[in-house]
């Protein structure tokens, strides 16, 4: 007899697999949504082995949906949209009508329904953020004006998908009314329904949760309790999702993107992403290998011919539109191609207006196997296809990108821009020292900007990233980041890059400092020492 319950075996497995094949495909230098993709296969029904239950992993997969839209409400950005407006809006829309159009043409060429071409359209037409900015990231773009652009044209089309989901639920019924030879008002009814309950959710939170959201917060964090406060922000995502679908009827999406948005215009944003993160991920994995249980491997082989014309729309038609599009608005090829192959793929909100589609019963399941093959696909291809153009183009100097060239030898590197390494920068500038700061977040990297600081965007576990910093010409590395074990990865690279480089890292606990000297780092700095013998010290007992 089993000891366990099949809620507990579905996430065991989703995870355990999941993690085995993400790393898998990060060690192929793949997006890790491809081997959690993969790890949905495995799992699923079409494949021997062990059958997890699909009924708990779509739940499970709600959840997910949740919190992803909570993520990409409080990484929504009106001042980023605004700044690249006059191409973002219309060349978004444009490329989206584009590629639903050849969508639906495939659509009609194999004999689905309109409702569900429409769907399959706009599944292909809108790019996965996590995709797209970790190519932008990886090649040192997100700050430059291209990269700007394709930061806001995808905003635009999250926007478009949040409209989507809200309102196919209607569509859908104004399709079932017409079949059963409704008048005019039964078509309409129910979309003018859901849109009066669009507006009169909109309203209220735009009028009570506004104040309502930043005040609670605000009031849990002066309880100081982190513990109440992570859960408030879970409360608040949650709450405000389920709330949504139950009072308004629509759905989870967008009362989750809403209370996300929201929350991301207090101070307290950038605390509640980080306090959420660790759950966001977890739950967003298992949705991931929710969506790869759907998928039938069978259509590779049964259906090729309509596989490579979804993979061509997804990785060459929407591509051609969208350079067309930039070129047409007067600017260069060099970001004209760069915003064409980093919207080359597909795959969060696929996998939604996928799920979503068969879920109303207006998109065939062939449909969204190949939705699900075109992701795997396009994601596996887009790093390669990016790396290729933006090897071919010659660096720009925009703003947000500093020419190596400049710096001055025998600089200092500081490696991380959060809490301690923003009083280290503070004090490097008090003392007029030479110093580049690196960071991979682009809201601390933005922060350091702002403060006037001299900023290499990306992980320093690169060594391109690196190179551009200066660390051959630089004299000190400070590690400030607060994982020791990424702290001694990072002291390999640059040692390798310049033997001669005085490292100084930062420890939490003494298993790090045991592994931070093991690699060979000369100065290791433990904030529990420190503080210990800081207050020793101011008591005379030092």
């Amino acid at each position: 007899m089993p000891h366990h319950t099949p809620l507990i075996g579905t996430i065991v497995a989703g995870l355990v697999v999941a993690f085995i094949m993400g790393a898998i495909a990060h060690r192929l230098k793949m997006s890790p949504l491809v081997g959690y993709l993969i790890a949905g296969i495995m799992v699923g029904p079409f494949t021997p082995g062990f059958v997890a239950d699909a009924s708990l992993a779509n739940e499970l997969a709600e959840i997910g949906v949740i919190l992803l839209m909570f993520g990409v409400g409080l990484h929504f950005s009106l001042r980023d949209l605004l700044s690249v407006k006059n191409i973002a809006v219309p060349g978004a829309l444009g490329q989206i009508a584009v590629a639903t159009l050849m969508g639906m043409g495939l659509a009609h060429f194999m004999g689905w329904p309109l409702l569900g071409g429409l769907v399959f359209g706009l599944a292909l037409s809108v790019a996965s953020t996590v995709v797209l900015l970790r190519a932008l990231q990886g090649a040192n773009l997100v700050e430059t004006r291209r990269g700007r652009i394709a930061v806001g044209w995808l905003i635009v089309e999250d926007l478009v998908m949040v409209l989507a989901l809200v309102l196919l639920p209607a569509l859908a019924g104004v399709m079932n009314n017409a079949d059963a030879g409704g008048g005019a008002g039964a078509l309409l009814a129910p979309l003018l329904g859901t849109l009066l309950k669009v507006a009169g959710f909109v309203a209220l939170m735009l009028i009570v949760g506004r104040r309502v959201i930043p005040w609670a917060l605000h009031w849990v964090v002066h309880s100081g309790s982190r513990e109440l406060f992570r859960l408030a922000v879970l409360a608040i995502a949650l709450g405000v999702a389920f709330g949504a679908a139950v009072a308004f009827d629509v759905s989870f999406a967008l009362g989750a993107f809403f209370a996300g948005m929201i929350l991301g215009e207090t101070p307290l944003s950038r605390r509640a992403t980080e306090e959420t993160l660790p759950l966001r991920d977890a739950f967003a994995v298992l949705f991931f290998v929710s969506v790869g249980m759907l998928f039938n491997p069978a259509v590779l082989i049964e259906q090729p011919l309509p596989l490579l014309a979804t993979v061509a729309i997804i990785v060459v038609g929407k591509s051609i539109a969208a350079f067309a599009i930039v070129r047409a608005f007067g600017h260069p090829g060099d970001t004209a191609l760069t915003i064409a192959a980093s919207l080359a793929q597909i795959g969060e909100f696929s996998f939604i207006l996928a799920s979503l589609g068969t879920g109303l019963g207006i998109l065939p399941n062939e449909a969204r196997d190949l939705i699900l093959a075109g992701a795997i696909v396009s994601i596996f291809l887009n790093p390669l296809i990016f790396s290729m153009i933006v090897r071919s183009q010659k660096p720009e100097e925009e703003e947000g990108e500093r020419a190596p060239e400049q710096r001055r030898m025998g600089h200092v590197i500081l490696v991380g821009y959060g809490r301690v390494g923003k009083l280290i920068g503070e004090r490097l500038a008090e003392t007029k020292a030479h110093f580049v700061v690196m960071e991979a977040d682009p809201d601390r990297a933005s922060e350091a900007e702002e403060a006037g600081l001299s900023v290499v965007r990306g992980s320093a576990l690169e060594d391109r990233h690196l190179l551009a910093a200066g660390i051959q010409e630089a004299r000190r590395l400070l590690i400030a980041v607060p994982e020791g074990f990424e702290g001694g990865a990072i002291h390999q690279h640059a040692r390798h890059l310049n033997p001669d480089l005085q490292v100084i890292a930062r420890a939490h606990s003494d298993a790090e400092v045991m592994h931070l000297e093991a690699m060979g780092v000369p100065h290791v700095v433990m904030g529990e020492r420190e503080l210990a013998a800081r207050m020793l010290s101011l008591c005379g007992a030092g």
